[in-house]
């Protein structure tokens, strides 16, 4: 069985990495000619840690990454809503790390080596009953026994499957990422999240320790504002400090300088918050779709990178015990197409960011003297939980799974 993956990023190289580990050949074509450093901070929650362990890379990662204690909530005077313990320190036999995605993608392609092909951008997909024939963009074509569109939210394989599908749902809110060379806060390992989007709301997580002589880390952040126009000019285009830092600009709380980490940031990127409306299938035969080529999310929950990854353990592990290929591939999308747009659409309304949204709904944005008076510990473990449930990474159910692979 020989496999084709269209798109070398985080979901095609670890699925690549898996199907090497079942013993299934495979080639993942990037159209990029060069691997370069993009991007800015991810997460990889437990569930995803879990995945990438078995696959050999944990130690690697835990080198080039922080590995996350506790997410704080807050609200956009700095007074605490909720402290909670993540990855080991919550108990997990695997951690949390937050990474840049840039250190992510190298670690994966180092592991992968020559099965990655540079500078291979397929704009065809075409099957028979005995395979599938690629075709790309310098006249060059490929023959394997499956195609898998592990090739982002612009995916051209899904417009092969979906020719007729609408654009890219935009729900209102507009983003700012960077990264900035900043002091540790608080534990040094923390994630705040905080505000809300009626008056700005931050996310702020280091992914890189000890950069220089004088301790910094390397802290990614994003800046989210609801926004009534639809701004979807462009992707990943450079960001402008005076669209964004004025709602943030009194946002200087003992423990964090907020408006100084997004003024001194190294460089900026805008775009809009946008996902996918769910589709009824991803698999046609011999061709599937794969990560955000399959189910696109909003970056809420530290959960995109997490939900490719297993997807891609789980195809592997469906290849593996089921060689009719196309049966294969049915299997997987039935393993995971509905818990994939579970918390696509969790994601939307209901994330476990949710408690900033109910908090500042019932202190009217005015600060609070106990958060006890507001919303109850009870009401804020069972959002938290209710999102680990959705997403896959409940602690007791993640340890008592099977491998997917």
């Amino acid at each position: 069985m020989d496999i084709a993956i269209v798109g070398g990023g985080i979901g095609g190289l670890t699925l690549a990495l898996s199907l090497h580990q079942v013993g299934i050949s495979c080639r993942a074509y990037e159209a990029a000619p060069e691997l370069k450093p993009l991007g800015v901070g991810i997460n990889l929650l437990p569930h995803a840690m879990r995945e990438l362990t078995e696959l050999g890379l944990g130690a690697a990662l835990e080198r080039v990454a922080v590995a996350t204690r506790e997410a704080v909530f807050c609200n956009r005077f700095g007074q605490f809503i909720r402290r909670e313990p993540r990855g080991r320190a919550a108990g997990y036999a695997w951690p949390q790390l937050s990474i840049h995605r840039a250190d992510l993608h190298a670690v994966l392609a180092a592991a992968v080596g020559d099965a990655l092909v540079l500078g291979a951008k397929c704009v065809g997909v075409e099957q028979d009953a005995e395979g599938v024939m690629l075709s790309f963009e310098d006249g060059a074509n490929a023959r394997a026994d499956a195609a898998i569109g592990c090739d982002g939210i612009h995916s051209a394989v899904r417009r092969i499957l979906h020719p007729a599908e609408g654009p890219l749902s935009y729900q209102g809110i507009n983003m700012w990422r960077g990264v900035t060379r900043a002091r540790p806060f608080l534990t040094g390992a923390s994630m705040l999240v905080g505000g809300w989007l009626e008056v700005g709301k931050l996310v702020v997580y280091p992914v890189r320790d000890a950069i220089d002589p004088e301790g910094r880390q390397l802290v990614n952040w994003v800046a989210e504002i609801q926004s009534p126009g639809n701004v979807m000019q462009g992707w990943n285009r450079p960001g402008r400090l005076a669209d964004f830092l004025p709602a943030f600009a009194d946002w200087r709380f003992h423990w964090l300088d907020c408006a100084a980490l997004l003024r001194t940031a190294e460089s900026v990127l805008e775009y809009p918050m946008v996902d996918r409306e769910p589709l009824p299938f991803w698999t046609q035969g011999r061709v599937t779709l794969l990560g955000d080529a399959a189910h696109p999310m909003y970056p809420r929950g530290s959960n995109g990178a997490g939900q490719a990854i297993l997807d891609a353990r789980t195809l592997a592990g469906c290849l593996k015990r089921e060689r009719d290929v196309p049966a294969a591939l049915k299997a997987y999308e039935a393993a995971r197409l509905k818990p994939a747009y579970e918390v696509v659409l969790a994601n939307r309304t209901s994330g476990p960011d949710a408690l900033l949204r109910e908090v500042h709904r019932r202190t009217g944005d005015r600060p609070f003297a106990r958060i006890e008076d507001v919303m109850s510990e009870a009401e804020m473990r069972a959002l938290a939980e209710n999102y680990q449930r959705i997403a896959g990474f409940e602690r007791e159910a993640l340890e008592r799974r099977a491998s997917l692979a």
